[in-house]
């Protein structure tokens, strides 16, 4: 196996256990009400109270790909988080992320950001959320400053 074989395989088990941290903590987050759902939402709280914003999730499918209004909100969300050193992520399977936040009917139509919020600053740790820092951390060191996750498959 070469050197380039064994980087690839590695990277691919890292991703797969990445995306098992993501559900955890989302899983986790949810139980402890400590999420936050939706572009405008997530604004409002990004304005108003930035330090409790622990981590951000971008999702878009393809339905989504070529909306020009969602990625500019995209855009200016990406700046806010790399300014308050808020780690983020992408996800590119809306479906699978609206079955872990848990809507039975289905309908978290703005589930296109979901934040994950501390706030209190002892009340909620979870280190599967520590996880997704260091490979965030690991991310950008590599110059991927907005990595993208795949979910778990139910």
């Amino acid at each position: 196996m070469t050197l380039e074989e064994v980087f690839v395989q590695e990277t691919a088990v890292r991703v797969q256990s990445t995306g098992k941290a993501l559900e955890e903590v989302l899983v986790s987050a949810k139980n402890n009400e400590c999420l936050t759902i939706g572009v405008y939402e997530s604004a409002k709280v990004m304005n108003v109270d930035p330090d409790s914003v622990s981590f951000c999730v971008l999702a878009t499918d393809e339905e989504f790909e070529c909306d020009i209004a969602l990625q500019i909100h995209f855009t200016l969300i990406q700046a806010f988080c790399f300014d308050n050193d808020i780690s983020i992520v992408r996800v590119n399977d809306m479906e699978r992320l609206v079955e872990i936040l848990g809507d039975k009917s289905g309908d978290l139509e703005d589930a296109h950001c979901v934040l994950i919020t501390n706030p209190n600053e002892d009340s909620w740790k979870d280190p599967a959320l520590e996880k997704l820092h260091l490979f965030c951390e690991e991310s950008r060191s590599l110059n991927d400053w907005v990595p993208e996750i795949t979910l778990p498959e139910r």
